[in-house]
């Protein structure tokens, strides 16, 4: 059985503590062992609202592509996510699959995802992660492209937070 490495983004700021742990768990029982990035929280991006948890998390799985975003939508519905017709907007979990091994599509989901290169609160945990990755487009490793970041647009710091599988 083939086993594929994926990176999911996660997000919340809606009792973002609770929530990130909730999600964290629901990944778990989904995909096993997860290795995770330092959380940071940052200012929301394209809306007014209370600060962001974000991380990056990395498993494997057998799941297909659209096996694995359905996981994720159940698990962002389990922790009360509603499905907003507002893109930006306060959320109690939101999971986003960025990368899955190396591929590139736009089916069932546009891989690697765009918000990679241009969201601080993305780059920075991928490149704290996975450093020495290469992005599939940008043929650049994720520190490589984390350094070249203006960082001057986003502001994100790292915060205290801690999960264990064994919470589960």
């Amino acid at each position: 059985m083939t086993k594929h490495k994926i990176l999911v983004s996660v997000g919340s700021n809606i009792n973002k503590e609770e929530n990130t742990r909730l999600g964290l768990d629901g990944m778990f029982e989904q995909f096993g062992a997860l290795s995770l990035s330092r959380v940071y929280e940052s200012e929301s991006v394209g809306f007014s609202g209370d600060n962001f948890f974000n991380l990056v998390v990395m498993a494997t799985t057998s799941k297909s592509i659209q096996q694995v975003c359905d996981a994720l939508k159940h698990i962002e519905a389990e922790c009360g996510r509603a499905r907003e017709a507002e893109k930006f907007s306060p959320r109690t979990l939101d999971l986003d699959l960025l990368t899955f091994d190396d591929v590139v599509c736009d089916s069932p989901v546009a891989l690697p995802r765009d918000e990679i290169t241009y969201n601080a609160f993305v780059l920075q945990p991928m490149a704290d992660l996975v450093p020495h990755d290469i992005h599939p487009c940008e043929q650049k490793t994720y520190q490589t492209l984390w350094e070249a970041f203006d960082k001057t647009t986003q502001k994100l710091w790292p915060v205290p937070f801690t999960w264990s599988a064994t919470q589960v």
